[in-house]
């Protein structure tokens, strides 16, 4: 897995933003006038916040190809079957037809948790094809951030003591 103090990759510097800065003082920011030379668009992305650009379409691309081909074959199963019962190929049960489509579907579905879970979110490696072991990474990397912050509600529920 990953050590406690290992940060996901594009992650944040400060995680807990909120709390400390309700710990602070209020102060009115300043605003600053920017001259137009001073924004100039560029390629990559430069919030240090969001995924980066390369990052965000790696996981498109193969959320969209482990998504998209079961899909598409749990729709093309409605046409086909219509195909071979109208043509009196083959007799198919309806149920039989709306199983395999419903199949198809779902893998579409898990295949759209997997594509985004199992591409690697490190933006200069590219990772395999079939991502297992960004995926066993990445994974880890979410099991601890959901053990943090089942942690951290369990810690704001507990009454103060006196």
């Amino acid at each position: 897995m990953s050590k406690p103090n290992e940060r996901i990759p594009f992650e944040p510097n400060n995680r807990n933003k909120k709390s400390k800065e309700a710990k602070k003082p209020s102060i009115a920011p300043v605003a600053v006038k920017k001259s137009s030379a001073d924004t100039k668009p560029t390629g990559k992305r430069s919030n240090s916040l969001g995924i980066p650009d390369e990052v965000n379409r790696r996981i498109i691309r193969r959320a969209a190809l482990f998504c998209g081909i079961p899909t598409g074959l749990g729709l093309a199963t409605f046409f086909v079957s219509y195909i071979l019962v109208s043509k009196h190929i083959i007799d198919l049960p309806t149920s039989a037809v709306v199983l395999v489509s419903m199949l198809f579907l779902g893998i579409g579905v898990a295949g759209l948790s997997y594509g985004a879970i199992s591409a690697s979110w490190d933006e200069g490696r590219v990772g395999s094809w079939w991502g297992g072991e960004e995926f066993k990474k990445n994974f880890g990397y979410l099991t601890e951030a959901w053990k943090s912050q089942q942690q951290i509600a369990r810690a704001s529920q507990k009454p103060p003591n006196k």
